[in-house]
């Protein structure tokens, strides 16, 4: 059997302070990307945490993905400290060997005819994983809701949305020294663009302008309804006439379609997935997904989407470690009207998820005004 490779971050904060932030309370029973799966091969594996918990991703030989708790339940020694075959996990402390993606215990080495013990009726701490856009979604259970047996019956697992067979794709990631709160309304806050995302080819200060947005609500989440695009952002001026539709919706998701048509009648579209997922009570991590059939036979084209938007992905990333830095004091704040109503819902949204009740905070359309 391998030596399991415990790994590293995925990825690294320059300059991210040594103290975390104030924590913020955890939305589990939810699907949430926890690598990249392109980055398993077949007999494969790695170590990533999510919402605290420590995890050990694997593919099997047959190219199953796996997600275990990285912890033996007989002495919690890590298991990604021991081995993998490519079938199955074995501790590095007494030789225990677990079906990592049952957690089902398959021998304990240790055991002779006189112990009466099955070590089929022991369980790892196992989780559903199902890859999707690349990535490999992890469902984190409510704490002791006990294995999960019947997948079917879990929410669908969170997929870019396309609009045809063929496109590009891209996808980006960066660790935030924030909670997911503040990381989640940084994704939906509309005021920073000009200020944190000032550039010849994106927009500048001198382009704000005042904005009116409709929005509605959607299950667990909001819309802003299908709008043209800001025009002082550069690149939608190429699509011609797009329509944005924006959603967020709980735990941590932003969809973003755009559908264009340029002035031969050609239909094209964008669209992207962000989430922001907690590392833990006081950490998070921004990914996105995006495909396009725009400029489709273009040489390059996604290499330079990936370069421009790694641009726009670090200067959040940025301005979030700046913040950390205040945050660490854990000051009083303070959200306004329009421009941080969204907020307000998201706050309002996730108060009614972990105490299960309550309105949904938008009982109808509302019109948003403000200037970016």
């Amino acid at each position: 059997m391998r030596p399991i490779r415990a790994g590293q971050q995925l990825v690294q904060l320059a300059g991210a302070p040594a103290k975390d932030g104030p924590p913020a309370e955890l939305i589990f029973g939810e699907w949430y990307p926890a690598l990249r799966a392109d980055t398993l091969r077949r007999e494969d594996t790695a170590v990533t945490m999510l919402l605290g918990i420590p995890l050990l991703l694997g593919r099997k030989s047959d190219g199953q993905l796996f997600a275990m708790r990285d912890l033996c339940p007989h002495r919690g020694i890590p298991l990604s400290a021991g081995w993998f075959d490519g079938e199955t996990v074995q501790c590095k402390y007494h030789g225990w060997r677990f079906e990592p993606c049952s957690g089902q215990c398959q021998e304990i080495p240790s055991l002779t005819s006189h112990d009466s013990l099955e070590p089929t009726k022991i369980y790892a701490n196992s989780f559903p994983v199902a890859e999707r856009d690349g990535y490999a979604w992890v469902y984190v259970p409510e704490a002791g809701a006990g294995r999960v047996t019947d997948e079917a019956a879990l929410p669908p697992v969170p997929e870019l949305p396309k609009f045809g067979p063929r496109f590009r794709s891209a996808h980006l990631q960066a660790e935030l020294p924030c909670n997911v709160d503040h990381g989640i309304i940084g994704l939906m806050d509309p005021a920073h663009g000009p200020f944190v995302h000032r550039a010849w080819w994106w927009r500048s200060a001198a382009s704000i302008h005042e904005k009116t947005k409709k929005f509605e609500p959607i299950e667990n989440g909001f819309r802003m309804s299908p709008h043209a695009p800001s025009s002082n952002s550069a690149p939608y001026r190429l699509l011609g006439k797009p329509v944005t539709t924006i959603d967020f919706v709980l735990p941590n998701r932003r969809y973003e379609t755009i559908l264009a048509e340029n002035a031969r009648g050609k239909k094209r579209w964008f669209a992207s997935l962000t989430t922001v997922t907690p590392i833990t009570a006081s950490t998070c991590r921004i990914d996105v997904i995006a495909a396009w059939d725009i400029a489709y036979h273009v040489p390059f084209i996604t290499p330079i989407a990936r370069y421009f938007g790694a641009r726009f992905v670090q200067q959040d990333q940025q301005t979030m470690i700046e913040q950390a830095r205040g945050l660490r004091s854990n000051p009083g704040l303070m959200l306004i009207d329009d421009a941080d109503k969204p907020a307000k819902w998201y706050f309002a949204l996730k108060q009614r998820r972990l105490k299960g009740i309550g309105e949904h905070p938008l009982q109808g359309p509302v019109e948003l005004h403000w200037r970016s």
